[in-house]
């Protein structure tokens, strides 16, 4: 998970130089920030980034006081002290001297413009409430694993930032450039205001960057951190994709995904680790959902309606804000340690607390056992293209990518990938179900790749209510419920439809089968040959390409979250409530079960002749495009 804050001239940079590098805690006053960290028993900073070169600073180097304030407060050379002085010394003057260790725009010309400085974005991570909660109960090989974990992914998803997202502007965003040098000072943190375990990593990513001018010369400017800010999704994505795959491989574990709020997206969480535990490990939750009813009602009273999606993440920040307790006095992460397993003892008992990796290792090889660590590129780019088309009708190739690495972590239940996978869903996803809607202007340079807007054909499943529990009101289903159903829909479509005509294809071991076969996909002759092309291992190469083409579905559904199946809502059974909904449930679940027998007897499953293939036909005469080549039904 990744939130972003800014860190300003004015106060805010204050709060990092007495807070964020003091382990989120109150540096006494007049004490030094290295003998304070060394009293509480604190890491220090380090640094990261290739733009270190340009400053003189090394990769993993401590983060001293008088840097961060050069840097993060002044926008200055870390070493200005020594450069303004060396200059003095030859006889340059003060004002020269100072300007000569100035990173690009000096801050108070900025303020003289009636403007704040922004000298820093705060990048935090952080893993999964299970995740932590198995690092902090632990023995110290599982601490070790999953700390040095943190640190590959927090590595990883800066890197990507570092080489396919930061650019540099100037000119009022007229001229822009690519600059893969970013400078970050990287505070690890231990607990949270409370004093209970959650690990995290704040990086200061400043903004300040080089780039070089018309003459060729290397000359200091500011980050596009707009552009920083609209991929923040899809890095955190990959952190915690990349984070849970090496965890779950190195320990032997797995994923299951936990509903935190109804209608919201799950979490991904280590399967064994009770919520009990995690419960015990966010102590800020109960206090948040108790603000959150209030402001709810006061919502309510004032507007005569419930909040929407969009209003309820404002409540729920407001509410996280005022429940946000005072700063604590920070511990050496051995004290932390110690007293956490004493409290968990306390509360669980010692079975439950040492049992607790056990545990996690026994429910993970069944899962293991039961998901293969193989991925229908088909199926997961119709699913990743109808989620985020129903959730934002025009997206970007970065709103595509991070549900792509959504996909495979909640599919893979934390099992390995191929490298670059995430990519090649994504691209999938854009040129079989994705239609440009950025029209370049004549006499502009043309956008680029990441600039471009797409929607899709896919049909958007109509709104329902939701019955409440507990009695709480009904709520209208969230845009991710119908995002799932309309991915849902249009999978069911796919396993409806028939199969492909028998090709020189045929022939092809089983290996490189792909759902293309089932589906007349029009990249059949590039898909054969697919380094991502999935297919389940040990399949008998004489199958037809329609028992092929089953096994591979079957195979898929299987892998897929249980959720995935039934619904994304805490009662499964109040999901679907108008007539026409609940028709369309009864048909799927007719169909799939002829489906079923039919392959159990090893025959061919017949087309279905109900919604599905009725809403499949109406898409294609809809959206057919002429020409030669047949499996267009579900592009638009």
């Amino acid at each position: 998970m990744l939130s972003v804050a800014k860190v300003q001239r004015r106060n805010a940079w204050r709060y990092y130089m007495r807070g964020v590098a003091y382990g989120d805690g109150r540096r006494p006053v007049g004490q030094s920030l290295k003998a304070a960290q060394e009293v509480a028993g604190l890491p220090p900073g380090r640094w990261w980034g290739r733009g270190l070169a340009a400053l003189g600073l090394t990769e993993g180097a401590e983060v001293s006081e008088r840097q961060l304030q050069l840097l993060f407060g002044q926008g200055w050379h870390p070493d200005a002290d020594r450069i303004q002085k060396r200059l003095l010394d030859d006889g340059v003057g003060p004002a020269a001297a100072r300007r000569a260790t100035v990173l690009g725009q000096p801050v108070e010309e900025i303020e003289a413009r009636k403007q704040t400085p922004l000298l820093a974005l705060d990048f935090t991570f952080r893993p999964q409430a299970s995740l932590t909660v198995l690092w902090a109960l632990g023995d110290a090989r599982t601490c070790r694993v999953i700390e040095r974990a943190h640190e590959r992914a927090v590595a990883t998803a800066l890197r990507w930032l570092e080489d396919d997202v930061a650019e540099t502007r100037w000119a009022s965003g007229r001229g822009r450039a690519k600059t893969p040098a970013l400078v970050v000072a990287a505070f690890r943190h231990f607990d949270n205001r409370d004093g209970f375990p959650l690990l995290h990593e704040h990086c200061l990513v400043l903004n300040r960057v080089q780039r070089r001018d018309d003459h060729g010369e290397l000359k200091w400017g500011a980050l596009d951190t707009t552009r920083l800010y609209k991929h923040v999704v899809a890095a955190g994505a990959l952190y915690t994709l990349t984070m849970t795959t090496e965890v779950c491989g190195e320990l032997g574990l797995a994923t299951v995904p936990r509903e935190v709020t109804p209608g919201l997206r799950p979490v991904m969480e280590i399967a064994g680790v009770d919520q009990v535990l995690i419960d015990w490990s966010s102590t800020r939750r109960q206090r948040i959902e108790d603000a959150l009813e209030g402001l709810t009602y006061t919502y309510v009273q004032e507007h005569g309606r419930l909040p929407g999606e969009k209003a309820r993440h404002g409540l729920g920040w407001q509410a996280a804000q005022d429940t946000r307790p005072e700063k604590k006095s920070p511990r050496p992460l051995e004290q932390l340690l110690a007293r956490w397993r004493s409290s968990a003892l306390l509360k669980f008992g010692k079975q439950m607390v040492d049992e607790l990796l056990d545990r996690c290792r026994a429910v993970g090889a069944v899962i293991r056992a039961r998901v293969d660590p193989v991925v229908d590129t088909a199926l997961a780019a119709v699913d990743v293209a109808a989620v985020v088309f129903t959730i934002r009708k025009n997206f970007a190739r970065r709103h595509v990518l991070a549900e792509a690495r959504r996909h495979l972590l909640e599919t893979l239940r934390g099992q390995e990938f191929p490298h670059g996978l995430d990519d090649d869903i994504a691209d999938r996803a854009l040129a079989d179900h994705a239609r440009q809607t950025t029209v370049p202007q004549p006499g502009r340079q043309a956008p680029a790749a990441d600039q471009l807007f797409y929607t899709a054909g896919f049909t958007e499943p109509d709104r329902w209510w939701i019955a409440g529990t507990d009695g709480a009101p009904p709520r209208e289903s969230s845009r991710y419920e119908r995002a799932r159903d309309a991915s849902l829909a249009v999978r069911d479509a796919i396993r409806a439809a028939h199969p492909a005509p028998a090709t020189a294809r045929d022939d092809a071991p089983a290996a490189t089968a792909s759902a293309a076969t089932h589906t007349g996909d029009p990249h059949d002759d590039q898909t054969a040959g697919a380094p991502h092309a999935a297919d389940h291992p040990g399949r008998d190469a004489a199958l037809t390409p329609a028992q092929r083409a089953a096994g591979i579905h079957t195979h898929q559904q299987a892998a897929m979250p249980g959720e995935y199946l039934e619904g994304r809502t805490t009662d499964p059974a109040t999901w679907l409530r108008t007539p026409e909904n609940l028709d369309r449930l009864a048909a799927f679940t007719r169909a799939a079960n002829d489906r079923r027998r039919a392959i159990e007897k090893g025959e061919t499953p017949a087309p279905v002749a109900g919604p599905v293939e009725q809403h499949r036909q109406e898409h294609e005469q809809q959206h057919q495009r002429p020409g030669p080549g047949t499996g267009q039904s579900l592009q638009p």
